[in-house]
């Protein structure tokens, strides 16, 4: 999908080949037709395109007349999926596009040519052009056009310099481009993130400017771009950024309220020391935002880590980003064995390997180093660490030597009592106080009184 188009779709992944292929059938007919946005850039910065879109003058009725498998996901934006080979080609018109009601998409759109469709993009780097191959060779190339390795770029926007300049500026007037979809206000995080650039001044002004605008886009489109910044290696400059222009506020704006909230300091930032120079979970990387937000509005870790202020912690990212349960659940579990893990009394052999048989183990784990490398609970830290190694070296999750059939074998009743008397007998278990199944039986007998 174009980085630049306004329909929310997905496809399959689109090789260059079966782009070309279409891109020619486009010229055979007598029609202009371009790589555009995404793979342009992408091919200027040394990188390998994941996808290929495909600009053109032909309307879209034409676009289906000329391919056998089409699909009209956006005709009235001038955009149609094409089947070819193994691949799904996005095929969008030239076009100019009228007001943005809605914040995200256009009310009107009308087709043009290229100079004016550019124009109407969001960044100077997604506003470029490549035309594969030229259909003449060693020709006096127009105004806008570099020939390059790939073929001759098209840039009516300055789109080439700015990535020569490691620049993210936006196309025309910045504070129109975020009016006009407010989504762009993360994508520029995003990019500047991703590809190492600098923000425009003027573009980084207009960000802050219209960060609130962001609470008109839905839940889910906001958690995708998260997603997309929050969790590669180059995580640390898109948290540093959405601080810094005030999109971190709207972002968690359903998170508890606090009367005064410190702002990033990169010093007193727990996101930034939760396994650097790795990629992460999204679970992970909302678990350690979460905490470093919240604690930025007075609240020590352990206040931040009771049943209660988990439970408020997820109803905020609930309501603000719409995450599915599995998500959601992967962020309250990693913060949860904090309470225990770091309350005054060491936790016991039973707890440490309970919570090392827990999927999310290894990112509390990375959440409690991070800690550590701010200096809180450095101890703590460092005994469970060794703890844990030990550990490790063992089982941590047998199988119990006895379930719910078998207290009801042993004449047991079932009742609440049923799984309080397995943990007692599981924790047993595990701290060596229980070998065998008589044992275990023995025990559970003990234990249900």
């Amino acid at each position: 999908m174009s980085e630049v188009s306004p329909i929310s779709t997905t496809k399959p992944p689109c090789l260059r080949a079966d782009a070309l292929a279409v891109l020619l059938r486009l010229r055979w007919a007598g029609h202009v037709a371009y790589f555009a946005g995404g793979c342009v850039r992408d091919l200027l910065l040394g990188g390998e395109p994941k996808d290929w879109d495909v600009a053109t003058d032909a309307p879209p009725a034409r676009v289906r007349a000329l391919f056998a498998s089409t699909q009209a996901v956006g005709a009235a934006f001038g955009v149609i999926l094409v089947k070819q080979g193994r691949s799904t080609v996005e095929v969008a018109t030239f076009r100019t596009e009228g007001v943005y009601s809605d914040g995200r998409r256009p009310d009107a759109v009308a087709f043009t040519d290229a100079a004016h469709d550019a124009q109407r993009r969001d960044f100077t780097m997604n506003g470029l052009f490549l035309n594969p191959k030229p259909e003449t060779q060693n020709q006096k190339l127009a105004e806008g056009e570099i020939e390059t390795a790939h073929g001759v770029v098209i840039d009516y926007v300055g789109g080439v310099a700015d990535l020569k300049n490691r620049v993210l500026r936006a196309i025309g007037e910045p504070s129109r481009r975020f009016a006009e979809d407010h989504l762009r206000l993360l994508r520029a995080v995003r990019f500047a993130a991703r590809f190492g650039l600098a923000v425009d001044e003027q573009t980084a002004i207009a960000i802050a400017e219209n960060a609130t605008k962001l609470r008109g886009i839905s839940p889910e489109r906001v958690a995708d771009e998260l997603r997309l910044m929050l969790t590669p290696t180059t995580r640390e400059r898109a948290w540093r950024l959405l601080w810094e222009y005030g999109l971190v506020d709207v972002i968690f704006r359903f998170l508890p309220a606090e009367p005064e909230r410190a702002g990033f300091e990169r010093e007193r930032s727990l996101f930034l020391r939760v396994a650097p120079g790795r990629a992460i979970s999204f679970g992970l990387a909302l678990a350690a935002g979460v905490l470093e937000y919240r604690m930025a509005g007075g609240h020590d870790v352990l206040g931040l880590v009771t049943r209660q202020e988990i439970l408020k912690s997820e109803r905020g990212i609930r309501e603000g980003l719409k995450l599915s349960n599995d998500e959601l659940g992967a962020m309250v579990g990693i913060l949860e064995p904090l309470a225990i893990l770091l309350a005054d009394l060491e936790p016991g052999v039973a707890a440490l390997k309970r919570f090392l048989a827990r999927p999310t183990a290894e990112e509390t784990r990375a959440l409690l180093r991070g800690l550590e490398e701010l200096g809180m609970f450095p101890a703590r830290v460092t005994s469970l660490e060794g703890r844990f190694a030990e550990l490790l070296k063992g089982d941590v999750a047998p199988t119990p030597l006895i379930t719910g059939d078998d207290l009801v074998a042993a004449g047991f009743s079932p009742g609440p009592r049923f799984k309080k008397v397995l943990d007692g007998v599981y924790d047993a278990q595990l701290e060596g106080r229980a070998g065998t199944k008589e044992e275990a039986l023995q025990m559970a007998k003990e234990l249900g009184g």
